[in-house]
């Protein structure tokens, strides 16, 4: 099914001429309640009731007891901690353990219907539990990279070394292309994130879950830092869970829900994500297009000079000093700010340096051209502003910049006579990146650097579609 799938996007994609990257999310190290007795559907429990959870997951629960699928609760929990079950609809209170009979007397702490396989989260609790169970491993090595899929989002990820050791595993089996999202779901992820950021390629803030581990009061203060630390170490974070949650049953979503967008494009995230409302709802084209023009009003608001001084600065205060490669595409955002320049053009191998550019939130668009068709789907997926596209090879910049410059003034991105601002360099293969220069667009094809382009070598370059993805960015309707 999952297969059928991938090649429905993947014919879709290659329809509309798009680099769509696909992201597998694992199942993580979780912990769900049992099955019920009398081949019962749900279970009804009354504030103030008690209930025994125990981890004989063999057992087959009722009322009064539930069993659990982690074998060490009894020994993990202690009198007065709650215990969250089906994303926090009922809260437990425990009162006692009983660690030789792997039992947990708690006290029902509000009337709830219970259905079957339920998550439950432990507060506070340190779960001794591997961050990668062997479904996992199976779905990551046996589906993840036989079908080629672009990022794997990491699940309940606790430590730096969880990052290593997933990246060991991709590059044992021949997926070391294939970038790490880690999503940071409780309380141990969050105190070492600085360790995680540092070993993964990208983060997820999930709230979900996140939201049953620390106290919902605090969810938006670990947000903010969250995305904050991501943009300063320039790698891209996604901001994910109950963005749009109304519009899994309505139309339209309240305002309060437009706000949390709104706010964590604010914030700096890169990518905002719809989990339920396109999953499960009847409303998911609509609840795509109101995220989408959301996102697109944020934007719009927002003062990118100020915005990249403030990354710039903020990177030196936490490095002294920025990478070679970040200075470069600093300078470039600065100089596509200072001459409003509707493009910047990199031209990239790896997709190092468009991340770099993104980094420092150019106003307009970002267009990578690679000749990696991974890198191409990976940096068009998750980086702010980013359009690629496939070429077929980066050594003739100037005959690129002039491919981009007509096809722009089509899409309706550029007019002539506007300026583009083009990263490139001069040692390809090696993910150099050495030069910028300013070009101006136009359909006639005379450029800043004064070269005609309207050879006939140019010429058969573009008809013969030299751009393979095609250059079409379509814009959202308000």
């Amino acid at each position: 099914m999952h297969s059928a799938t991938l090649e429905r996007i993947r014919t879709a994609a290659r329809n509309r001429q798009r680099n769509v990257a696909i992201l597998l999310d694992t199942k993580g190290p979780e912990i769900r309640t049992g099955f019920f007795k009398d081949e019962a559907n749900k279970i009804h429990l009354t504030k103030g009731e008690h209930i025994v959870l125990t981890s004989d997951y063999s057992l087959k629960g009722d009322r009064l007891t539930l069993a659990c699928s982690y074998e060490r609760l009894a020994s993990s929990v202690s009198s007065g901690q709650q215990i969250l079950v089906a994303d926090g609809s009922l809260v437990l209170l425990v009162l006692s353990t009983n660690e030789a009979a792997g039992e947990v007397l708690c006290r029902v702490e509000n009337n709830a219907s219970l259905g079957e396989r339920k998550n439950m989260n432990l507060p506070g609790v340190v779960v001794d539990l591997p961050t990668f169970t062997e479904k996992d491993v199976n779905d990551i090595v046996n589906f993840g990279i036989k079908q080629n899929v672009d990022f794997i989002a990491a699940s309940f990820v606790r430590k730096g070394s969880d990052v290593k050791n997933l990246r060991q595993l991709l590059a044992d089996n021949g997926g070391q292309h294939i970038r790490i999202i880690c999503k940071i779901e409780n309380q141990e992820g969050l105190q070492n994130y600085d360790d995680i950021l540092q070993h993964s390629d990208g983060i997820m803030v999930a709230r979900g879950d996140l939201g049953m581990e620390i106290p919902p009061s605090k969810v938006f203060l670990a947000q903010k830092m969250m995305i904050r630390k991501a943009n300063i170490a320039g790698k891209p974070v996604i901001t994910a869970t109950q963005m749009l949650e109304s519009m899994i049953v309505n139309p339209r979503p309240t305002r309060a829900e437009c706000s949390d967008v709104a706010n964590a494009v604010y914030d700096g995230t890169d990518c905002v994500m719809l989990s339920g409302e396109t999953a499960n709802g009847p409303y998911f084209e609509q609840a795509v297009q109101v995220m989408a023009r959301t996102c697109c009003e944020a934007e719009g608001s927002r003062n990118y000079n100020a915005l990249n001084q403030t990354i710039r600065n903020s990177t030196i205060a936490e490095h002294g000093h920025l990478t070679t490669g970040e200075s470069l595409a600093s300078s470039a955002v600065k100089t596509a700010i200072d001459i409003h320049a509707q493009l910047v053009v990199v031209l990239s191998e790896t997709g190092t340096t468009a991340r770099y550019v993104s980094k420092f939130r150019p106003p307009g668009h970002v267009i990578c051209l690679t000749p990696d068709e991974s890198v191409a789907r990976q940096s068009g997926g998750l980086y702010t502003g980013c359009h690629s596209f496939v070429v077929d090879s980066l050594e003739d910049s100037h005959s690129l910049s002039r491919d981009v410059s007509m096809e722009a003034i089509k899409a309706g991105v550029a007019k002539d006579g506007d300026l583009m601002v083009v990263v490139s360099g001069q040692s390809f293969g090696h993910g150099a990146t050495d030069q910028i220069r300013v070009e101006t667009i136009t359909i006639s094809g005379n450029g800043a650097d004064g070269m005609n382009t309207t050879s006939e070598t140019s010429r058969r370059s573009f008809q013969l579609g030299h751009l393979k993805a095609g250059f079409r960015i379509v814009g959202v309707s308000k």
